[in-house]
Order: structure tokens, then sequence, then C-alpha cells
């Protein structure tokens, strides 16, 4: 658990839980799942006394549950987020050294919990969550003296805009793999239509497909998420001062900005969904195009053979009187026609091009 002070423009992380809420800024306490469930007795009890509030019990099953979808819940003191992060394993540390045949197997789509107060954020964070450890180390940094801030962005003025940072930082993490997810694509399909097409590759092609059927269901749970929490931004009574409504503003800016992004990986991933489907259908239309090649050459011999055994089926039956029967050059004028039989059709079909060359 890591518990941070956000001021104006000063980030300080605190040792331990404050028994009392700072009298300025707000307070972010990042804590993982399991860690939360070891400590819902405290953090609940911290929560009263700088909120005057608890998270409810389904809220805090919620919280807990991996494999919660996308969602967003409010009360009359705090506003619940769940935001499933889309990226790759290991993608945090370097995209580039991902196997890009592996990289849709790998994708983790493990939920973040934002609960958000009007003075505290709470996020609860699976055990290998970046999200956190990210926005620690780059506003701590932005706090080292002589650090180069040029690119650094202000510090969040309020928990909901940093929860807004945190779910666009899960989705833009998305958006970084899709040159590698084409990538593998484009290297699956270049492998099923070569010469000796890898089964394993068509096998992960279908697992790809599925990958990318569950990210478009991740996608749209974010969005509707989203959506919501729009629209509670919306219903909010239009009173206050200057500064609560331009906050009010920015929020919603933030969060089409949001929107935008998650309508942009959704884009993306029907983009993939329909480059698999096709694929597929491609692959089915190349082994049906095959099938139909086996099938003119063996229709081919056939007519080529059926002939010759014609001729050998008459001469074959058993009787006496059989013209040139007897004769010692009957055998080859029957084999020489036969030959110059079987020749011709064969120069017959081979300029039809039905065996020998590609038919156009």
């Amino acid at each position: 658990m890591r518990i941070f002070h956000i001021q104006g423009d000063q980030f300080t992380e605190l040792q331990a839980l404050p028994d009392a809420a700072p009298a300025n800024g707000y307070l972010w306490v990042g804590i993982a799942r399991v860690e939360f469930g070891q400590n819902i007795a405290p953090l609940q009890s911290a929560l009263q006394r700088w909120t005057g509030g608890q998270l409810v019990d389904l809220h805090v099953s919620d919280l807990l549950n991996p494999q919660l979808p996308s969602h967003f819940d409010y009360t009359s003191w705090y506003d619940l987020l769940v935001f499933r992060r889309l990226a790759a394993l290991g993608a945090d540390a370097n995209a580039d050294k991902i196997d890009a045949r592996a990289a849709l197997t790998r994708i983790d789509t493990s939920p973040v919990g934002l609960a958000v107060f009007d003075r505290v954020l709470l996020t609860v964070h699976p055990a290998d969550c970046m999200v956190r450890e990210y926005f620690a180390n780059r506003l701590l940094q932005q706090q080292t003296p002589g650090g180069d801030t040029r690119n650094s962005a202000r510090m969040p003025p309020s928990p909901a805009d940093m929860a807004l940072r945190m779910a666009n930082f899960m989705v833009d993490s998305y958006l970084e793999l899709r040159r590698l997810l084409t990538k593998q694509l484009d290297q699956l399909q270049h492998e099923l239509f070569g010469t000796n097409p890898n089964q394993s590759s068509w096998k992960l092609l279908l697992e790809s497909r599925n990958e990318l059927h569950l990210l478009e269901d991740t996608c749209e749970d974010q969005r509707a998420a989203v959506t919501e929490w729009i629209d509670a931004l919306d219903e909010l009574p239009p009173e206050g001062d200057a500064t609560v409504l331009r906050e009010r503003e920015l929020l919603r800016v933030r969060a089409r900005d949001v929107q935008e992004h998650i309508e942009r990986v959704l884009s993306h991933v029907r983009r993939l969904e329909a480059s698999a489907e096709n694929a597929v259908q491609m692959h089915f239309s190349a082994q049906s195009n095959r099938t139909n090649e086996i099938m003119r050459t063996l229709t081919t011999l056939t007519a080529i053979f059926l002939p010759l055994n014609l001729v050998t089926g008459f001469f074959g039956m058993n009787f006496d009187t059989l013209p040139g029967i007897h004769s010692p050059r009957a055998f080859w004028i029957t084999f020489g026609t036969m030959l110059v039989l079987g020749i011709g059709l064969s120069l017959y079909f081979w300029r039809k091009r039905y065996i020998g060359r590609t038919p156009r």
C-alpha cells in the first residue's frame, strides 16, 4: 500500500495512513487487491475519518472481484469506476521485445478499481499492475530538484482528474500495441497461405480471433462505464462558483477524451477482427481451391485411362474368334493405338490447362 498527498504542485508520499484528512489537497491511496482484502477494516475506518463515509459492502465485493467487467456506479459521497486495463504482459517494460506471434494470447485485462471521493482517491490494483507505479514515479519525478519537467503535465487538481488520467493511461497502453498485434496477424496469414502451412499457426490464429472478441467486449464495457460517468457529471446541479464549474467542465473534457481513445481502440480491435475473419475465410477458400485442383487432376487422369481400359477390356474377352487374335502383329498394332490415344488425350488436356499448368 502506498499513500500520497497531492497539494497544488506538491506530491508527497506518506509512510502510514494519516489520522485526519489534510487541510489542503487530497489523498491518493493505491493498494493491491490482495492487500486490500486483508486491510478492509483499517481502510474503512480511515475513510470514515477522512470523508465521513465508507465503501458500500457491494462495492467492496466488486473491488475484490478479479473477474468484474468495467462499470461505473455512484453514491452520495463517492463514485466508483472499475476499469479493466488492456495491456500485453511485459509490455510495460518494452513492447518491442514481446514476441509478435504471442502478443494477442498474452493480453492482460485485469480490473483496476477507483473509488473517487471529494478529497480522497482509493485505487485497487492487481499485484503486477504498473499503473500505480507509473503515476507514482512520474509525479515524484516532478518533485526532483533539477529534473526535466518540460514535457511533464501539471499535477492532477482533484481525485476525479487523477482517476480519469489513470483510465486514459490504461487505454493508451493498448494503443501502443497496435503495431505489434497487426504484425502478428500479418505473420500468421503469410504462414497459413505459404506452401507448407503450419498447423500451430492455424491454431494460434483461432486463439487470436477469440482473444479479439474478448477485447471487443472489454472495450464496450469500458465505453459504457465512461459514458455513465459523463452522464453523472451532466446530471450534477449547475450551482456553484466559477472554480467548481470550471473543474466540472475540465472533467467532462477529459472524460470525453478517454471515451474517444476507447473508440479508437474499439475501432482497431474490430479491424483486427475483420482481418482475422478474412484470413479464416481465405484459408477455407484456399483449401477448397486445392481440393478442386486435386479432383480436376484425378478426373483428367480418369478420362485419359477410360478409353484405354475399354480397349483392354474388349480384347480381354474370352473368345477364340476375335479379329486379329491369332495375328503376330495384332498386339503391337493395338499397343501403338493405345499409346497414341493416351498421348493424344494427355496433350489435349494439357492444352486445355486441365493438367500440368495452373488454369487461367
